[in-house]
This record gives C-alpha cells, sequence and structure tokens, in this order.
C-alpha cells in the first residue's frame, strides 16, 4: 500500500505506575490507504484509543514511528502537529466535544477558520454541509438544542469540512440508540464514498465494524487483522 495517508511503525506505548512499567501498545504497524475504511475492535482497556491518540498526534510513541500525509508528525513541533491535523485529519468522538456557546454553524466553520478562511467563507461551507447532512434547519441551533444524534451529525460534519485525508473516529456511535448509530454510520460511509476521505474507526459495534474494508483486533497491546 504505497498511497499511505497515515502509517505507523513499531508503535510502542509505555506507561510507568511506580516502579512498574506497562505497555500499553507493543510494536503496533498499521497503514491506511486512501479512502480506506478500518475498524479497530477489541476490549476496553487493551489500548485502541491510545493508537488513535498516537496516530493524531495527541499523544507521543514510547518507540516507533508515525506519519501523517507523509509529515513525521512524531518529530514535527506542537505548532507543527497542529497545522498537520488542521490540514490532513479530523477527529469524531463518542461524546460529540462540540463547543456548547456555539451554533452548530458555528462549530463547524471553526476549524474552516483556524486554517485561514475567511468567516463568511467557512460560514457558508458549513451551512451547505451541514444542510448534507440533515442539519439545514438547525444551524442556528447550540448543542444543547440539538438532539444526541443530530449533535453527532454536526460532529461528523465539523470533522469533514476541511476534507481531510482521514478522519480518526473513537466509538463515534457508543452513545447512540441502535436507530441513531445506523443513521450516523450510514451518513458516515456515504461520506466516506463520496469524498474518498479514509477512516479508522474504533468501535465495539460489530455491524459497523462489519461493513469496513479492513478489521484489526486489538488484544493486550498488539493488533493483529481480523478475516
Amino acid at each position: 500500500m504505497n498511497d499511505a495517508v497515515v502509517k505507523c511503525a513499531g508503535v510502542t506505548r509505555r506507561f510507568h505506575q511506580g516502579r512498574t512499567a506497562l505497555d500499553v501498545l507493543r510494536g503496533v504497524d498499521l497503514k491506511i490507504g486512501r479512502g480506506e475504511q478500518v475498524a479497530i475492535v477489541g476490549a476496553s482497556g487493551v489500548g485502541k484509543s491510545t493508537l488513535l491518540q498516537i496516530l493524531g498526534g495527541l499523544d507521543d510513541p514510547t518507540e516507533g514511528s508515525v506519519s501523517v500525509a507523509g509529515h513525521d508528525i512524531v518529530a514535527a513541533s506542537e505548532q507543527r502537529r497542529g497545522l498537520i491535523r488542521n490540514r490532513h485529519l479530523g477527529f469524531i468522538y463518542q461524546f460529540h466535544h462540540l463547543l456548547p456557546e456555539f451554533s452548530a454553524l458555528e462549530n463547524v466553520a471553526l476549524p474552516l477558520m483556524i486554517g485561514g478562511q475567511t468567516a463568511s467563507r467557512a460560514r457558508s461551507a458549513a451551512a451547505d454541509l451541514l444542510t448534507r447532512v440533515g442539519l439545514g434547519e438547525r444551524l442556528d441551533h447550540k448543542p444543547g438544542e440539538l438532539s444526541g444524534g443530530e449533535r453527532q451529525r454536526a460532529a461528523v460534519a465539523r470533522a469533514l469540512i476541511h476534507r481531510p485525508d482521514c478522519v480518526l473516529a473513537d466509538e463515534p456511535t457508543g452513545n447512540l440508540d441502535e436507530a441513531t448509530a445506523t443513521s450516523v454510520y450510514e451518513l458516515m460511509l456515504g461520506l466516506n464514498q463520496e469524498f474518498g476521505i479514509s477512516f479508522v474507526v474504533v468501535t465495539h459495534d460489530t455491524g459497523l465494524a462489519g461493513r469496513m474494508d479492513r478489521r484489526f483486533e486489538m488484544t493486550h497491546g498488539v493488533l493483529r487483522p481480523v478475516d
């Protein structure tokens, strides 16, 4: 897979508890191709979220390398990491993490404004994408005025607004009822196909995992492919 948008090699993450060393990740290798959908499954506490944090440059590996769109994110300064994330990555979490004082429109426009676009262009692009995800009538509503499914749709729009190379999603449907979860991951997969954006999804949802191009299981910090 030469056209890898995110890849890591030999990634280990070690934490120390007193004199005890705990290896949460043990030599993880992973390559994500352009437009590919990858699911990572496994029990709680085995290192799945830690791996996403490292792939996104939000944590450092103890050993190993990580690149995003050809950039060495481990060696990058904090300022450089921020630029890499803003240009190449999107993030979706189990809990939407929308800013409560901002409207849906403002939340989705924010990444574009941080990236240097004018407020008017950012708001226009945000309105277009929110309309496409079914929130055209809710642009001015704040997160507290939206349902759980609507908040997560807004979070998906925010992750995709700048057309990143890859979206890292940590239990994106874990806080939703079955019907709402289905609508959210249908939205994610549809946008993946339309925009060619890669997705790496940590999930306990076997239905969602089963629809991905590839599946991996994390067990005691070791990542293995699932047939």
